[in-house]
């Protein structure tokens, strides 16, 4: 049983390490503020998520085991609670997705007359 479980928890943990060498790819190579934003967003809460999911079978259940657990939580509820700001931050700053698409420039262009103003 021990060696069903150090495989899995491996498995994870190199799951998660691939999730994140993917992520760190996409960050250098996509070319919109917003696709590098989803980009890492999607790897900081997956591939964190993995590798952390692997710590913690491989402490048992222990003391670390809890302290993962409240920090895994923390990414959780953080990490996306993060990218929605920023994100909102690059819209009323002025900074819009680059479109390829003549709907989808439409759609970009059409968000430029709603942004939400401070009341």
């Amino acid at each position: 049983m021990d060696v069903f479980v150090d495989g899995f928890s491996w498995a994870m943990i190199i799951c998660g390490l691939i999730f994140c060498l993917i992520g760190g790819y996409g960050l250098m190579t996509l070319k919109d503020m917003y696709a590098r934003l989803h980009a890492a967003s999607l790897i900081d809460t997956l591939g964190v998520g993995l590798v952390f999911v692997g710590l913690m079978m491989q402490a048992g259940f222990t003391l670390a085991t809890a302290k993962l657990l409240i920090i895994l939580l923390f990414i959780f509820f953080t990490s996306p609670t993060s990218t929605h700001a920023l994100t909102r931050a690059a819209i009323n700053g002025g900074t819009y997705p680059t479109v390829d698409d003549p709907a989808g420039r439409a759609l970009a262009e059409s968000t430029k007359n709603t942004v939400v103003q401070k009341s």
